[in-house]
Order: C-alpha cells, then sequence, then structure tokens
C-alpha cells in the first residue's frame, strides 16, 4: 500500500471560504467545484484520510485538471500554501498509479540532454523553414505547429541615431541559466538576455554542465526525475559565486524552490542565489535605449507573479524603452493554459483557458504581447495567430534587445 498521503501543513489552513474560485482558470471553465482549489483539497484531504482510494478515476482527473497555476494562493485570507499541497499529492498519485504513457514519454524526452536537444533542434529547423506557420491551424495538430511558429524571436531592429556609450561599471559578473526549451527554440532570448545583461555592466557566462531545470517533473508528479536534474545543476553551478540569471518562469520558480525540493544545504545555497532577469536589471535600474513606438500588453506568466511574486520588475525593465506604449494585458493574473506539458496532456482545457484569455485581447489588440516564460509565448502566440488577431508574443527581454540595437550599444 505504501504510505499514507500527507498534505499537512500546506492545506491545514484551508477554511473552505471560497475566495479562491473566481481566480481558478479550470473552475471558471467548468463551472465544477472539484475542478476548484477548495474543492481540491477536499478530494486531497479525503485521499489522506483513505475515504478515496489512489486509483479513482473522477479523483485523478480532477487533480490532474489543475493548472498548477497557484493563481489561488495570492487570494487566499488564510496562506494556503495550494502548490505544496498539490505537488504532494501529484507525487503520491504518480507513485500509486503511474504516470500516462504520453507524460512519461515527454518527461522521458526532457530528462536527458541527448534527446531534447536534437528533437528541439529539428523542431526549430522546421520552424524557421516556415513549414510549422504552413501547417498551423485550430485542430489539434494544427495548433501544436502555431505553437512551434510562435517560438520565433522578435528579430533585431536596425540602428538609428546610434550612441554608443560605455556601459555602467562596477556591476557584477553573473551566470545564466540555460534550460532545454530556452537553449534551442528560444535560444534568441538566451542569447538577448547576455547581450542585455552585458550593456548593462554584467559579465556573463554560462557554465558547462546544466540539464533541464526539473519544473516539468515535478508538476506531473515524478519528483525523483525532477530531484536528479536538480542535482545536477546545483554541481554544475557548485563551483561559481554570484547571481543565476533565468528568464524563464517556469524554470526560475523550481530553481528558487530547489532548496525544498532537494533539501540540502548546497541546494539552498544555489537557490538563494537565482534571480529572474528582470529582478537583476531593475535592481541597478537598466539604461535607457533608443525609442521604439508600438502597443505592448504585458501578461504576466502564473509562475513568475504567483510563484516568485515578481510583477513591477518587469514593467520597471519595459520602462528602459523609450516611446513604447506599455499596459497590463486583460486578465494578466490568470493562466494562459499552457502549464507546461498540461497542453499536451489536456488540451481541451487548456484551449478553453486560453479562449478567455484571447478574447479579451480582441476588444483592443495590442501590436505584441509580451511575456516572460516559453510555454506562454507559445501558447499565447497560437492562440492569437488562431484567432486572426494582428499581434505576436515576445519575451520583455527581446523588446529592451532591439532598443539597445537600435541605439548602437552592441559593437
Amino acid at each position: 500500500m505504501g504510505e499514507a498521503l500527507s498534505v499537512s501543513p500546506a492545506l491545514d489552513p484551508c477554511v473552505h471560504c471560497g475566495f479562491c474560485l473566481p481566480a481558478c482558470p479550470t473552475y471558471l471553465a467548468t463551472g465544477d467545484e472539484s475542478d476548484s482549489p477548495r474543492g481540491r483539497i477536499v478530494l486531497m484531504r479525503a485521499l489522506a484520510r483513505g475515504e478515496l482510494a489512489a486509483d479513482d478515476a473522477a479523483v485523478i482527473e480532477h487533480i490532474d485538471h489543475c493548472l498548477g497555476c497557484r493563481g489561488c494562493e495570492p487570494t487566499c485570507p488564510s496562506g494556503v500554501e495550494y502548490g505544496r499541497g498539490l505537488e504532494s499529492t501529484r507525487a503520491w498519485l504518480a507513485e500509486r498509479n503511474g504516470i500516462p504513457p504520453l507524460a512519461r514519454l515527454t518527461l522521458a524526452v526532457f530528462g536527458h540532454r541527448w534527446l531534447w536537444w536534437p528533437i528541439l533542434t529539428v523542431a526549430r529547423w522546421i520552424r524557421d523553414l516556415g513549414l510549422a506557420k504552413l501547417l498551423s491551424g485550430n485542430g489539434r495538430i494544427g495548433f501544436g505547429f502555431a505553437s512551434l511558429a510562435a517560438s520565433r524571436g522578435l528579430g533585431p531592429a536596425s540602428a538609428s541615431d546610434p550612441s554608443p556609450s560605455e556601459p555602467p561599471a562596477g556591476r557584477p559578473s553573473v551566470q545564466i541559466f540555460t534550460g532545454c526549451v530556452m537553449s534551442t527554440l528560444f535560444g534568441h532570448v538566451n542569447d538577448a538576455t547576455g547581450r542585455v545583461l552585458e550593456a548593462n555592466g554584467h559579465r556573463c557566462r554560462s557554465p558547462g554542465g546544466q540539464v533541464c531545470c526539473g519544473a516539468l517533473h515535478a508538476h506531473a508528479g515524478d519528483l525523483p526525475a525532477a530531484r536528479r536534474l536538480a542535482e545536477v545543476n546545483v554541481r554544475a553551478f557548485g563551483g561559481s559565486t554570484g547571481t543565476i540569471v533565468v528568464n524563464s518562469a517556469g524554470c526560475g520558480a523550481l530553481l528558487k524552490d530547489y532548496g525544498h525540493l532537494l533539501g540540502t544545504p548546497e541546494a539552498a545555497r544555489f537557490a538563494a542565489r537565482v534571480r529572474d532577469v528582470s529582478e537583476v536589471l531593475a535592481e541597478a535600474g537598466p539604461r535607457s535605449g533608443a525609442a521604439i513606438r508600438g502597443r505592448v500588453a504585458y501578461d504576466a506568466p502564473c509562475h513568475l507573479q504567483h510563484a516568485q511574486h515578481v510583477h513591477d520588475e518587469v514593467l520597471t525593465m519595459l520602462t528602459a524603452v523609450p516611446s513604447l506604449t506599455v499596459t497590463l494585458a486583460p486578465g494578466t493574473d490568470r493562466c494562459c493554459g499552457s502549464a507546461g506539458i498540461y497542453s499536451l496532456l489536456s488540451p481541451g482545457m487548456s484551449r478553453a483557458v486560453l479562449a478567455a484569455k484571447v478574447d479579451r485581447l480582441k476588444y483592443e489588440p495590442p501590436e505584441l504581447v509580451a511575456t516572460g516564460n516559453p510555454g506562454c509565448l507559445m501558447q499565447i502566440g497560437a492562440g492569437l495567430a488562431v484567432a486572426g488577431i494582428d499581434a505576436r508574443a515576445v519575451h520583455p527581454v527581446e523588446l529592451l534587445d532591439a532598443s539597445y540595437r537600435a541605439a548602437g550599444f552592441y559593437r
């Protein structure tokens, strides 16, 4: 039978008040109490007491339908750590029921660099050749290609009135976490991150031996694989000091939680060093670049605003781009439906959650939607394309990079 599920003390403060309901995208999509944080907590507690079986199909469905966006946590007056309870429940269910075949296959790919590197490289070729855009559509496969097409970069801005100047002096050296999807499909964002940081006086390097952060595995309940990957990353950065910069919200949330995941002093020291690129730039104040005119709606990634509690820093970073009009996207506090491999495993619910976000953007469509997570970039970008909205999804650091290039900061 194995050990009983223990979700305490994470869920103990819950008094079932219901404040979380309007913050839950899946509850709003279905109207089913069991698809809300309050309802899922009832199910988790019933599992812990042995009142429900681990192989109960309905229970598994409702737990699996959770996006793990943690949008319920800021609205909870009791301070319930819902994410902790969900993580332990999914790991407990995975131990007893196994991980579904499609999820297991996907996690196996991202668990090994020799698998994800060539697969994502080929995907990048398909995108760059224009095949992904050509095959895009509204169906499941077509939407997958639309997501791949949406991963292309903003492209460099042409130089105008270049005014090269020396970057600020005395800013500390940093190490960049390269990731898996970010180093392949979004290599242009990693490159932009390095250029922007160096233009602001930081010396950058990326230690070798890095692997996937393990967030996909942790969210799916495969904690052993997540811990194995985390241990590799802790060793990869073990010989260095200073800030570890990450530009993927999902990666950053787990990297900052390595101390909890591994429970070692080394992991805790690693986690304390991790900062989102927007935090690093906002702390010292980013240099202003050349003017770029345009309307940008910022859509905050769930794992940046809810898990890492980073929000205003991104807006501060974007103020360094003169003439750029930045607003908050409607429903920026709610998930887009990507949630790691969720869109692959639960495409119907994923699209339903996305539809609510895209529908709001139809009324006053911006030229660009900025968001700092690869899954969000692909999900929102595909949603915009399929809905016929003439807008693109970009990473915020790409906008600063384009502004700096136009200002002549890069030689």
